[in-house]
């Protein structure tokens, strides 16, 4: 069957047109997607602005056509961080689907974990042994972890790289005493959810979705994204750190200069190094592997699942 999921992230809004069936991967069909970041518009009361909505109802019709147009027999929408914090998300998603017919569900972050993780353990398989995810948004860091497909342990913290950037970085460069100060916030948000996640002992493979990683790799030297996603591609917590520490002192024009950094994300990409960086030291974590499946996957994945034999 083809399916279309509709990811209303915190940067952007996806829709990605599949082809799946019980059993079988996912197969790309079509992907559409428009950088509205909803989390970095925010009014002073926490509220997304009219401006915010106005266009996300626009790519949620222009979605429409387009799943019409490609043959989608069913269309799964989800929104994430953004949405989910804002004082009026839940007014904004009952009147997109006032004006456009499509029900948005709002994803719990732990939920948004769990899913990813579901995807990461599909597409690693059961070798992998007890795995960890790490999955660093806009508005939020995943964490999960566990033997199964289902993880014992789904954490979501409020560490976003775009939240961050927004909220600890506003210099460009950011100064040394923001960067300081958004260092110690991170690494003591983390440090309360590691001995939830390493309860059961160290992960035999620990890997890392999100856009933020991928990018941290491709500036370590990973293939491109171009090479296709069966290539295998890993980063190192030294370079992790060493990338941390360069991308705290360069602009965000200067960033957009480093292999695989996209004009979009280069004005958040040192907030979401640093969690990086803070996320494999204090998981003890010296290598992580690019999962090139993450949440819209694992959303795909659940809905087949549940369908009849």
């Amino acid at each position: 069957m083809r399916l279309g999921v509709l990811d209303v992230g915190s940067n952007t809004v996806h829709l990605l047109v599949v082809d799946a069936h019980q059993g079988g991967r996912p197969i790309p069909a079509f992907s559409h997607k428009a950088e509205l970041r909803l989390g970095q518009n925010l009014d002073a009361d926490n509220r997304l602005t009219d401006e915010c909505a106005q266009r996300l109802r626009e790519f949620v019709l222009e979605a429409l056509q387009i799943a019409e147009d490609k043959g989608v027999h069913e269309l799964l929408a989800f929104a994430t961080s953004a949405v989910r914090d804002a004082a009026n998300g839940d007014e904004l998603l009952t009147w997109i689907e006032s004006e456009t017919g499509v029900g948005i569900r709002v994803l719990p972050g732990s939920d948004e974990a769990r899913l990813t993780f579901l995807a990461a353990r599909r597409w690693f398989g059961w070798s992998s042994g007890r795995l960890l995810l790490l999955d660093i948004g806009g508005g939020s860091l995943e964490v999960a972890s566990g033997y199964d497909e289902e993880p014992a342990c789904a954490v979501s913290l409020p560490l976003g790289a775009g939240r961050l950037t927004r909220d600890w970085l506003p210099g460009d460069p950011p100064s040394a005493s923001e960067v300081r100060a958004l260092r110690r916030h991170v690494r003591a948000e983390i440090a309360t959810s590691v001995g939830t996640v390493l309860h059961d002992g160290p992960p035999n493979h620990a890997v890392a979705t999100s856009k933020t990683f991928r990018q941290l790799a491709r500036i370590s030297g990973a293939a491109a994204s171009s090479e296709g996603p069966y290539v295998r591609r890993v980063i190192k917590h030294t370079d992790v750190t060493a990338i941390a520490e360069r991308l705290a002192l360069t602009t965000v024009s200067e960033r957009t200069a480093m292999p695989g950094v996209s004009v979009g994300r280069a004005a958040q990409l040192a907030a979401g190094a640093i969690v990086a960086d803070a996320a494999m030291d204090l998981f003890s974590l010296p290598v992580l592997e690019i999962c090139p499946w993450a949440l819209r996957e694992g959303v795909i994945l659940r809905r087949l699942d549940a369908l009849p034999d």
